[in-house]
């Protein structure tokens, strides 16, 4: 998880140093496109087999939904500060919370939901509505997190039948023509350093997604969910000796409440999952303990 955390704050810096020449769309195409280079030895190990499938409709509003939020978030990742931008990003868990219960018709009682009220408080301490601190990019970075949520929402959907590599598959497969359309309006020629920048942040997307799905594998998302916290730390380092950046008290005392916030989430949801298991109540085949 550590290292996934530091391969996605490192994309990040990627993006901005890649903006100095591209537009953030352009920089999402070729984020997909050298995403995809490295994620095809997957189709290799699997063979064609692995994309046989039908939940392809399904697949493709998933795509076209991660696009917009990836459009939004890079555009974000250019235009605000890269410690806020990251920031913003931690409260896609709180709209999952709620698009599960929605959507997929999950309980959610009230100490979760006190949990994601108290992770909106710390929205609004980084965004501050009505004061000279707010942008309109600030928004755009909460619509990427929104779109986000509704991505996981949908992988909740496709991962009760798809196996995990054909999800990373398809999911690239259609990004990279998908992100095309919208870069070929704002193209222009990558040249010099900045190659390595859009490849080094499809190389570390890639490399940080596949850390991440094997983090959950071996352990407990809510002894997890505190590491991705380092990536704040990553950004926050990198803007300030890159860029100038400074992170302000607000952005890292909003950042702090959406972390609790998360952590809180994490931990009651596996507290849940827990007793569906060993409690007959819920459980009936579960033997009572001797």
């Amino acid at each position: 998880m550590a290292a996934s955390t530091v391969a996605f704050g490192l994309m990040a810096v990627c993006i901005r140093l890649a903006s100095s020449q591209l537009h953030p769309f352009e920089i999402a195409f070729f984020r997909n496109f050298f995403g995809l280079v490295f994620v095809l030895p997957l189709l290799f190990r699997h063979g064609p087999g692995i994309l046989r499938t039908s939940k392809l409709p399904l697949y493709f509003m998933r795509c076209l939904i991660g696009i917009a939020s990836m459009l939004a978030g890079f555009w974000a990742i250019v235009h605000l500060p890269l410690a806020q931008a990251v920031a913003l990003s931690y409260s896609t868990p709180l709209f999952v919370t709620i698009g599960a219960v929605l959507v997929l018709g999950e309980v959610v009682r009230a100490r979760r939901w006190s949990a994601v009220a108290f992770g909106f408080l710390g929205m609004l301490l980084i965004v501050r509505p009505g004061t000279d601190a707010f942008t309109a990019a600030s928004l755009v970075a909460v619509g990427a997190a929104v779109a986000s949520a509704s991505v996981a929402i949908s992988i909740k959907f496709l991962s009760r039948t798809e196996h995990p590599d054909a999800i990373v598959l398809y999911t690239t497969l259609l990004w990279v023509p998908m992100s095309l359309l919208p870069a070929l309006a704002v193209w222009e020629t990558p040249v010099g350093i900045t190659w390595l920048w859009i490849a080094l942040a499809g190389a570390l997307g890639s490399t940080g997604h596949m850390f991440w799905t094997r983090a959950l594998k071996l352990g407990d998302a809510s002894l997890l969910t505190p590491i991705s916290f380092l990536q704040i730390v990553v950004v926050a380092l990198a803007g300030w000796a890159l860029f100038g950046e400074v992170l302000d008290r607000w952005t890292l005392l909003g950042a702090a409440v959406i972390f609790g916030s998360n952590v809180y989430i994490a931990r009651r949801e596996a507290k849940l999952a827990r007793q569906a298991v060993t409690d007959p109540e819920i459980n009936p085949e579960t033997p009572t303990p001797r």
